[in-house]
């Protein structure tokens, strides 16, 4: 009796048991098979479609470098570890190389474009801005004319890339005439006839000399000058009390009038005030037949008054502060 007990409790202990190494193995295989990935094979992919398949198989992407290569296209990875197959836990980290593209390449065209286009386009090459030289040339100005190395030539990448940028079409030069003695209208109108500017109007007494004349000129007549280049002018005046002008209006201010003749048809009417070397519009605009406008000069400084209708000068006014 006793030994029939034994033998039965001896088979329920031994199925005990078994039931429960059974469940034991088969949790932790479940277990294991949660916490494991197998690693992909990452070679020649995108590192945008690698970090988003590591994230999804819940394993991290580290960097460890770059590197130039023929084979892989630039930013695609050309070395893993772990190798591909591998068994690895979640949240482990998977180390790549990515590739720098081939260290040879063939140099992009930057012909007809500005620098900055042609900066972004030497970045994404990895190439680098040389010396930059400018001229003269039929081509707009501040595009390339000429690139070195040239378009389509093998350069290695980090190399330097010296450019040649357009100034646009070669200003006219022009032989400085001679404005000693002309009237200041003459004198303006003479400097804007070849293109030049006028700058900077100064006033000195010379007794032996017509009053209201040019004396002196900063670009001396007969030398080389190219279009738009300022010419500063000295008209030969009387130096007049403060308060005294040319205008003959109230002190600290000068008033301009002007009347449009009759007739039938707008003018273009400009008028431009003159002060210490720089120009500005008054006005600017179509008037008709008849009309009249009122503006009033600053006192401060000396200043000259310039009339121009339909692009003509017709009048030069003069204001002294005093």
């Amino acid at each position: 009796m006793i030994s029939r007990i034994l033998k039965f409790g001896s088979l329920f202990f031994l199925f005990v048991l078994i039931v429960g190494a059974s469940a034991y193995l088969t949790l932790t295989l479940m277990i294991k098979s949660e916490d494991t990935v197998v690693v992909p094979d990452l070679s020649g992919k995108n590192i945008v479609y690698v970090l988003e398949l590591l994230t999804d198989l819940g394993l991290n992407t580290k960097v460890k470098g770059s590197e130039y290569s023929a084979d892989v296209p630039e930013n695609n990875v050309i070395f893993q570890e772990p190798e591909p197959g591998a068994e690895i836990k979640k949240g482990r980290d998977v180390r790549i190389i990515i590739s720098k593209g081939a260290k040879s390449i063939l140099m992009p065209n930057l012909r007809g474009l500005s620098l900055r286009p042609a900066q972004i386009i030497l970045e994404e090459n990895s190439l680098r801005r040389g010396e930059i030289s400018s001229t003269y040339s039929k081509i707009r100005k501040d595009e390339i004319i000429a690139q070195v190395p040239c378009q389509g030539t093998m350069i290695t990448r980090g190399e330097c890339v010296n450019l040649l940028v357009s100034m646009g079409i070669r200003p006219r030069a022009y032989k400085m005439p001679d404005l000693i003695g002309l009237t200041l209208n003459s004198a303006i109108t003479m400097i804007e006839s070849i293109d030049l500017v006028l700058g900077e109007i100064k006033t000195q007494f010379h007794k032996g000399k017509p009053l209201n004349t040019v004396v002196a000129q900063e670009l001396l007549s007969g030398c080389c000058v190219t279009q738009g280049r300022a010419v500063n002018i000295v008209i030969n005046r009387k130096f007049v009390k403060k308060g005294h002008n040319y205008l003959n209006e109230s002190q600290g201010a000068g008033l301009f009038r002007y009347r449009l003749k009759d007739g039938f048809l707008k003018r273009h009417i400009r008028v431009r005030v003159n002060s210490f070397g720089l120009s500005v519009d008054l006005f600017d605009d179509f008037m008709k037949p008849g009309e009249e406008i009122w503006l009033l000069i600053p006192g401060q400084n000396d200043a000259t008054v310039f009339l121009y209708e339909d692009g003509e000068l017709l009048k030069t006014l003069v204001y002294d502060a005093g």
